[in-house]
């Protein structure tokens, strides 16, 4: 999926920047906003101008920032009321103990507390500052303030602060500021904005004793990518997953690690889902039983484990209004596997890949899938990104999500 067609395309957004040593970063962010095609429009304190200049944002974004309330406007009489109603959404980053003690009391003595204040659609903020102050009982009182009224908080993180020391007030990173940015678009008037989707990834492990297991070479990279396009829709999203992949901002993740441990977390999450989507690579058999200790190699030349099957998860996960998505990952014979499989996982599409090709399948950040449904149909897709992947799939799951009604 290209950035001019992604989430952000089109969106006009409110970038609120404080006095912070951290205000540096908002450049990144306003960079990658407008990369993903967004209108950015700057509003400044004038502590913020102490750490980077307006004309930073100028160049990144195109527009000139707001910072004096008493400037002179040639289009708008008073363009932080303008702004407010014509933006989608309003990110301040970072956000100072200050402005969120002026935002929590309808304070607004600057451009960033006005244009706060006068925004409709939906506010986000990303604090940073001294682990002392984040944790003051006035700064509480005034998050929880804010967060009653709806203002989704961005971290802060634990890490090292710039007074050298380590706790929680550190500025979440650009890259995850501007995915949670698109999760909340997307929940604005996403085609998915919503509707609740299950995701599955990564290859389950199968214990053999404490420190072996059988599995596969599924990195998970795809069942991320889905649901991450789904955030992007406006879909709640529940990852599950074998994965050890960074967690992808703004979708719930329930961890697992085995075949059986995959199971009951699908039934439990599928239960209150519209759709299941199971890109998860599932052991075929496990050990009869775990050995308590590792195994020793001794002597012996050969080893036998006894195996029993697993379950078959989508297969058995059942659902009137479910609508099911089934993955085979194959190396020979691929249209003629993933049709039988589509029939004995009584999936509503099933997606194919052919897993020993180098540049698709497993552990790549590209695939080449042809998606297979009920009716016999087959839409066979060129090599692309595990995310347009990901969005392409969601066509067809939106098409029969509208169809079911």
């Amino acid at each position: 999926m290209s950035e001019a067609t992604g989430p952000l395309a089109g969106r006009t957004i409110v970038l609120g920047v404080t006095g912070s040593i951290a205000a540096y970063k908002a450049v990144e962010v306003a960079s990658r906003l407008v990369q993903a095609g967004a209108t950015v429009r700057t509003v400044m304190t004038r502590a913020a101008t102490e750490f980077v200049g307006p004309a930073t944002f100028r160049g990144v974004t195109g527009h000139e920032p707001l910072v004096d309330i008493w400037a002179p406007d040639g289009e708008h009489a008073e363009p932080h009321v303008a702004l407010g109603r014509e933006a989608d959404l309003m990110l301040v980053t970072p956000a100072t103990a200050s402005v969120l003690g002026r935002l929590a009391h309808g304070i607004s003595d600057d451009c960033v507390t006005l244009t706060g204040l006068a925004m409709r659609g939906p506010l986000l903020v990303a604090p940073a500052m001294d682990a002392g102050m984040w944790a003051n009982a006035a700064t509480q009182a005034n998050v929880r303030t804010l967060q009653e009224r709806g203002v989704t908080f961005l971290g802060p993180l634990e890490g090292r602060l710039a007074s050298g020391e380590i706790g929680a007030g550190r500025l979440m990173e650009p890259v995850t500021i501007v995915d949670h940015i698109k999760a909340a678009a997307g929940r604005l008037d996403g085609a998915l904005a919503g509707a609740r989707i299950a995701v599955t990834a990564g290859g389950t492990r199968e214990p053999v004793d404490p420190v072996r297991f059988v599995g596969n070479r599924s990195s998970g990279k795809m069942g991320y990518a889905v649901a991450e396009a789904a955030r992007d829709r406006g879909a709640d999203v529940v990852l599950i997953t074998s994965a050890e992949l960074a967690a992808p901002a703004g979708v719930r993740v329930a961890p697992v690690e085995t075949a059986q441990e995959m199971l009951e977390a699908v039934e439990e999450h599928a239960a209150t889902s519209d759709a299941l989507i199971m890109a998860a690579a599932v052991a075929d058999y496990r050990p009869v039983e775990a050995a308590k200790e590792k195994q020793k190699r001794g002597g012996r030349e050969t080893w036998g484990i006894d195996l029993v099957r697993n379950p078959d998860i989508i297969a058995t996960v059942q659902g009137e209004r479910l609508i099911k998505v089934a993955f085979a990952a194959e190396t020979q014979d691929l249209v003629d596997n993933a049709q039988k499989k589509l029939v004995e996982k009584n999936a509503h599409l099933i997606v194919a890949n052919d897993v020993s090709a180098t540049d698709a399948g497993f552990a790549v950040d590209t695939n080449r899938i042809t998606i297979l449904d009920r009716d016999g149909n087959q839409d066979e897709l060129p090599l692309m990104s595990k995310y347009d992947c990901g969005v392409r799939i969601l066509d067809r799951v939106q098409e029969l999500l509208a169809a079911r009604g």
